[in-house]
């Protein structure tokens, strides 16, 4: 009973953090919710002295209420548009994705930084920001400072993103669609690519906000493929890489079910829509997958130590911004290559 009670301490911590972080994300959408939630968490951290009544409350919120968070994403991905109309960017998602995940793997020991932060850095650069890094930082065992480092870098970029792109777009010469396709696949977290298409929209009058949505949408989907392979890496590590005379790779234990769920719940909103179902419900489980995940943000923000953060972090805004440059490059290369510019 005790036990349960520390749980439910520290849960409602997290809560208490998450409600002002979502309120000033709505407000300033480019920082977001998840951003915020840190920081308040590792400030609240460096006040709160009775870990041991909260701690077991905290673990549970960073661990389980992440990957209840990540399923409940699923709800948002109606299958079938994305199909119709992802696909064509298809290619371009696929390169910049592979750039980002090579420049970080090439880059983890020149920067001498974790193997973790540079792989949660590769893939929020890649996919989608904040969603990946919550949907991977559970496959690979990720600590909360490491999670904490890269979802700042994500932050920090999207920023730039966000202030760059429109003017860059325009230097370039990109029409509205080569726009659109561009947000969508080098801007790293869904709410800036909706600020980015936003800001270009205004200028342009036009509506690329629609097709940059999708695109980013198409991107989301990568979370599946790349946790997966992620999980099953870090299963054959642990039995000695694939050596059955120490521990035996299990294909149970390395597959992560919360991605099943995930995947489910994009099957159902595709089902439902296609024959017609009130799909709202879906839209306010969106919603509570949001504040999820800033609730799992303030957890780890409570666990992580904000002036070792502030010493540590310079390597991985390295990483970030090769990623960042090197998605950027790509993404404006293939679509000169396949003419869509």
């Amino acid at each position: 009973m005790l036990s349960i009670q520390k749980k439910i301490l520290g849960v409602s911590l997290c809560v208490l953090i998450a409600v002002p972080a979502w309120f000033l994300g709505q407000w300033l959408p480019l920082i977001g919710a998840p951003v915020f939630a840190i920081f308040i968490g590792m400030l609240v951290g460096l006040v709160h002295t009775k870990r041991e009544q909260t701690a077991a409350g905290i673990g549970f919120t960073s661990k389980y209420i992440l990957q209840a968070a990540v399923v409940l994403l699923g709800f948002g991905l109606n299958l079938a548009q994305v199909m119709k109309v992802g696909l064509s960017s298809l290619p371009i998602i696929l390169s910049t994705i592979t750039i980002s995940l090579l420049v970080a793997y090439g880059l983890q020991k020149v920067f001498k930084i974790d193997v973790n932060t540079a792989t949660l850095v590769g893939v929020g650069s890649s996919i989608c920001g904040g969603s990946a890094i919550a949907a991977t930082a559970p496959v690979i065992k990720a600590k909360d400072d490491e999670v904490a480092k890269a979802i700042s870098v994500i932050f920090l970029f999207n920023i730039l993103a966000a202030l760059i792109f429109p003017t860059l777009g325009d230097m370039i010469g990109l029409s509205n669609h080569g726009f659109a396709i561009f947000a969508g696949t080098a801007v790293n977290d869904t709410s800036s690519v909706t600020a980015t298409a936003t800001a270009w929209d205004a200028i342009h009058h036009s509506n690329t906000l629609d097709g940059a949505t999708i695109v980013k949408l198409t991107r989301t989907l990568a979370i599946i493929p790349i946790t997966l392979g992620l999980s099953f890496y870090q299963a054959y590590k642990v039995s000695g890489n694939g050596r059955a005379s120490e521990k035996t790779f299990s294909f149970k234990r390395a597959f992560p079910m919360f991605v099943l769920y995930f995947l489910l719940a994009s099957v159902i909103t595709t089902f439902a829509s296609s024959v017609g179902l009130n799909t709202a419900v879906f839209e306010q489980l969106k919603i509570l997958s949001k504040f999820f995940i800033v609730m799992a943000m303030a957890a780890i923000g409570l666990n992580t130590n904000l002036i070792r953060l502030v010493k540590t972090g310079g390597q991985a805004i390295g990483v970030g911004a090769a990623c960042w440059l090197a998605i950027t490059a790509v993404s404006l290369l293939m679509q000169a290559l396949l003419g869509t510019w």
